[in-house]
């Protein structure tokens, strides 16, 4: 095999993967990326980036692109189980983020955005992934799924929730992930009920259904979860088992979900998943490291799971630049400057969510206290802080 020199791998063309890629290549690194996908995967519910992620993203040239994507949400609507509206209020009450500072987009567009900006810098391998890996101490030997073999300087897995990269440097998924009892479904629909820069949801006991405006009024995106004591396994996430589910859920329900059900039979680019994290004590081991959800997922509940993969990429893309040939000095740096907060964020997932009421009781008297008062601004104030506690280094 030829010599490594300073080329490096990324597994993922999501969020986490491209954004390293971007700053790896500016720091004068050989960046490959490798996606199994076919392209750049588009769709997706709406994501926040907000704090620390908004300051990376303007480094690398993108504020004026994000805001003309942002989706400018007004107002989100919260009904209960006979379709009532409890209460209305803008998104940043709930979520914490910062109104004319932070954006939400639709994924895919991150997503593609990011492809743009490395697409020149990095060399993108489609229709491929890894199939081993072998870490020589110098060099990290890999193996792809298309019979291609290489070395490299270093091998970052930045490839999701259920990173195989992970897998064969780290072990199997079920020693780090935390499960939150919630597992969900997915899909775009057409704009039915007429939304208009809105988002609503349908809360009761054991499940919530979301819709949200995009950026064209045709069409909204849909989310449906549940709760579950025990996660679907592997095989049980097939999309056409879990719209059986869903649909025995939601059977009984009023509000827009009966045509929702309809959409979801209908729909081409539903995908369901647990709702859960990643909690490692190492986000690495020798050559081979973690960005993203693969080493902190935490969840869509947190609202955090882009900006941390924006932030986290340019942490550990600075750090490897620092520590040009010494991993473990660059990966200890890159944890003890990223983990706190990383962590920080997973813990706003919190015990409850209140989206889904465990039961009637707890139901009927968070209706009650938002009906009342509104949600209190204490605790937004306190995603604020943390959602901009990363000091973001030149």
């Amino acid at each position: 095999m030829p010599s490594c020199g300073s080329k490096i791998l990324i597994s993922g063309a999501s969020i986490a993967g491209p954004t390293l890629g971007y700053w790896l290549a500016e720091y004068g690194f050989d960046v490959e990326i490798v996606e199994r996908s076919s392209e750049v995967r588009g769709g997706g519910y709406p994501i926040d980036l907000r704090g620390s992620a908004m300051i990376v993203a303007d480094r690398m040239g993108m504020t004026d692109q994000l805001r003309r994507a942002h989706l400018d949400i007004e107002a989100l609507t919260l009904f209960d189980r006979g379709g009532e509206a409890i209460v209305a209020l803008r998104p940043e009450e709930f979520s914490g983020g910062t109104q004319g500072l932070d954006v939400e987009v639709p994924r895919g567009d991150l997503a593609m955005l990011l492809y743009e900006r490395t697409r020149d810098r990095c060399t993108y391998h489609f229709n491929d992934h890894v199939v081993a890996l072998d870490d020589r101490g110098d060099a990290v030997e890999v193996e792809f799924k298309s019979g291609r073999r290489e070395r490299y300087l270093y091998v970052i897995g930045a490839d999701g929730l259920h990173s195989s990269t992970r897998g064969f440097a780290l072990g199997p998924e079920d020693a780090f992930v935390r499960h939150l009892g919630y597992f969900f479904i997915g899909f775009t629909l057409p704009n039915v009920f007429g939304l208009d820069r809105e988002q609503q949801v349908f809360s009761t006991v054991g499940r919530m259904a979301g819709l949200s405006s995009l950026r064209s009024n045709d069409r909204i995106a849909a989310l449906l979860t549940v709760a579950a004591d025990e996660m679907p396994s592997a095989a049980e996430r097939d999309i056409d088992i879990q719209r059986r589910r869903f649909r025995a859920h939601f059977g009984e329900d009023g509000w827009h979900i009966p045509r929702l059900l309809e959409e979801l039979d209908r729909a081409d680019d539903a995908y369901c998943d647990t709702v859960s994290q990643i909690r490692m004590p190492a986000w690495s081991k020798g050559r081979i490291a973690l960005t993203g959800d693969a080493a902190h997922a935490p969840s869509f509940i947190t609202g955090q799971g882009s900006s941390l993969a924006l932030a986290g990429a340019y942490v550990l893309a600075g750090e490897l630049a620092r520590h040009l040939d010494d991993p473990a000095a660059a990966f200890a740096r890159y944890e003890t400057e990223y983990r706190p907060f990383a962590e920080a964020n997973q813990n706003l997932a919190g015990k409850r969510w209140q989206f889904i009421p465990t039961d009637p009781e707890s139901e009927l008297q968070r209706n009650q206290r938002l009906r009342e008062s509104g949600l209190p601004t204490a605790p937004m104030e306190q995603k604020r802080a943390i959602h901009n506690g990363l000091e973001i280094k030149d």
